[in-house]
């Protein structure tokens, strides 16, 4: 079915578990394409796949290569293998989100789909494979896909251009959501897998040189992309303000868990494990503690990026600490000289467990 008009009158369809834009005319594309990627004149359509077999089923190639998995998908999809691009995720294509936003005669389309609540990472992370001659691919779930349509003509410079802006206002709608990565303990950048497609109008008067931030284009790319990536991420994993106002969504990036919080409680206390867990998401939730909560996280992520030093870092953090829980014990600045930057992450990860812990306990022995 048809699910979108383009301002140039092109259709946007979905059908097969896919997003397909056939072109009515000369399209300049640059994609991070397996078959067809890259830069290109030629092409006649570009599709965004949900690659799971069924429901919670993993993805998994079907052919020897990357490059021929993809072939299969394109002609299945009706599509001529050698003038097609695609990309493909693990995210549903009915959580789609689609912004345009238009000054003048141009206008720019955002077409995302996204989730990157178990792939998610930030650039530099340690990784788990190393390529040998295109071979040793490993598939993930959780991607965050953007086709990117822009109704002006451009040289292929301009459009390169594009793509690094598109990238920024991805991560910037990323870390606006405060998502963690799952590989370290920093904000996620994106997922290990993310892909773009960005198509322009090689058929329009209007010719533009710049897509930086101080460009109209720029900022319009910005206002597409950032919003379409925050509506897709909700659509497909929840991930929103009010889900991410959470003590434990702030903090699990350091391995502060429900788990490891109820192992340190149910040493020293009988309360059984659902009694546990209904108190500890009453707590999850209080508005002060979050808000402390995030300053703690932040003054640990000052210290990762060294901005500040570890004594400055502990002497702010008693004080959150001691809001939070008057009872909690001081960190020893002199504990700290023989401490490596990971160890005093690891210590004041503890201390936070520490409080947490004792704010349940109290609130068990009120109620």
């Amino acid at each position: 079915m048809q699910i979108f008009t383009l301002p140039t009158g092109e259709g946007v369809y979905y059908y097969q578990k896919s997003i397909v834009i056939p072109f009515s005319g000369k399209r300049k594309v640059l994609s991070t394409a397996h078959r067809n990627g890259g830069y290109s004149e030629e092409l006649k359509a570009v599709f965004n796949h949900d690659a799971k077999p069924g429901a919670g089923m993993a993805c998994t190639l079907r052919a020897d290569t990357y490059q021929e998995h993809m072939k299969i998908i394109t002609e299945e999809l009706g599509l001529d293998p050698d003038y097609t691009a695609g990309i493909t995720t693990a995210a549903s294509m009915e959580n789609v989100a689609i912004k345009t936003v238009e000054y003048q005669n141009l206008s720019v389309t955002a077409i995302v789909t996204g989730g990157i609540e178990v792939n998610g990472g930030r650039v530099g992370d340690p990784t788990g494979w190393h390529e040998i001659d295109g071979k040793n691919h490993e598939i993930k779930p959780g991607t965050i896909n953007i086709m990117l349509y822009i109704d002006g003509n451009m040289p292929p410079e301009t459009l390169t251009r594009a793509l690094v802006t598109c990238t920024e206002a991805k991560t910037a709608a990323i870390q606006e959501l405060m998502l963690g990565s799952m590989y370290s303990r920093g904000l996620a950048t994106g997922s290990g897998t993310d892909g773009s497609i960005l198509i322009c109008n090689g058929e329009s008067p209007d010719y533009y040189q710049f897509a930086g931030k101080h460009s109209k284009l720029g900022e319009l790319i910005g206002l597409a992309v950032k919003p379409a990536v925050k509506e897709a991420l909700f659509l497909q994993t929840g991930a929103s303000p009010q889900l991410q106002f959470s003590i434990l969504r702030r903090l699990q990036r350091f391995g502060v868990t429900m788990e490891k919080i109820w192992e340190s409680f149910h040493e020293n206390n009988a309360l059984y494990k659902p009694e546990f867990v209904c108190r500890l998401e009453k707590l999850d939730k209080e508005p002060e503690l979050v808000v402390l909560t995030s300053l703690y996280a932040h003054l640990m992520d000052q210290l990762d990026w060294d901005l500040i030093t570890m004594e400055q870092t502990a002497y702010e953090a008693d004080h959150l600490l001691k809001r939070m829980n008057p009872k909690i014990q001081a960190v020893m600045v002199s504990d700290l000289v023989e401490k490596t930057k990971d160890e005093f992450i690891e210590a004041m990860t503890q201390k936070m467990v520490g409080c947490l812990v004792g704010l349940l306990e109290e609130r068990a022995c009120i109620g």
